[in-house]
């Protein structure tokens, strides 16, 4: 009974209660790891909940390494992401819509580093010109991504973790439209 117990809360490293990272959702977690019977074969399946998106994914056991779901990122990760977004956005002079794409697989992709990518290139300072609706919406999804994921980590409320990410942002180089041409130049030596 007990080794039924323990079977049913841990698998793959992961166990009831944590909370993991689903690529293409963000930060939930592990209520239950249960069996289901899916066209003759049991399944296990790990119950995740996505509470900010009032949502619930049950995710097979087996396949939770193959599509990306990780523990959450360690202290000395997050202050690795939190300087990348210090740094000088770099943008690739190709179309917008390769962009995009190019900034959508970062954030579907789960890992902290690339989603903090995504926030310092398509961050928009006051004095610089307003984004596309696309543009905001990317940006607003990243930050969405990386403010809960550090929330998590760091134990504090999202509206800190984006204050946080915020403050960071702020200690970047200045962008603005003098700065266009120099970044310009950076990028292409």
């Amino acid at each position: 009974m007990t080794t039924q117990q323990k079977k049913s809360s841990q698998r793959q490293g992961f166990k009831t209660g944590e909370s993991i990272v689903y690529p293409a959702h963000g930060v939930g977690e592990i209520v239950a790891i249960e069996e289901q019977e899916v066209a003759g074969h049991t399944l296990e399946l790990f119950v995740i909940d996505f509470d900010k998106d009032k949502m619930r994914l049950k995710v097979p056991v087996t396949k939770a390494m193959d599509i990306g779901m990780r523990k959450l990122s360690e202290t000395e990760f997050v202050d690795r992401a939190l300087k990348i977004v210090e740094g000088r956005a770099r943008v690739k002079r190709t179309m917008w819509s390769r962009r995009a794409q190019e900034y959508d697989a970062k954030i579907n992709s789960g890992d902290l580093v690339s989603i903090a990518e995504v926030v310092r290139d398509l961050y928009r300072a006051e004095n610089q010109p307003e984004q596309s609706y696309s543009e905001r919406q990317l940006y607003e999804a990243a930050l969405d991504r990386m403010t809960r994921e550090i929330a998590a980590v760091r134990k504090v409320s999202e509206t800190e973790a984006v204050n946080l990410v915020e403050t960071h942002l702020g200690k970047g180089p200045k962008r603005g439209k003098a700065n266009n041409d120099e970044e310009t130049q950076d990028a292409a030596a």
